[in-house]
């Protein structure tokens, strides 16, 4: 059973960011991948900083695109589920 953990993984990757850590982000997806029953080797893991809504308070946003390294397309719900 995966660990119950507060903060999205959107929070803790844009936290890793700004605070200058992103070279671990990729290994915190592939955590969060193997969570999820997935293989994180399957999947090219790609960063995109976006500036954040009006009124959140952040600066700055991290969206994560996945993508399978085999051509086939990344089921919706996980695409989506990363980014939550």
């Amino acid at each position: 059973m995966p660990r119950f953990n507060p903060f999205t993984l959107q929070m803790q990757l844009t936290r890793m960011f700004e605070q200058g850590q992103s070279f671990f982000a990729t290994t915190k997806v592939q955590d969060w991948l193997r969570e999820r029953n997935e293989d994180p080797n399957a999947y090219e893991i790609i960063f995109h900083q976006r500036p954040a809504p009006p009124g959140s308070g952040a600066v700055m946003v991290v969206e994560v695109e996945l993508r399978r390294r085999d051509g086939q397309p990344v089921d919706e719900w996980l695409q989506t589920e990363v980014n939550q």
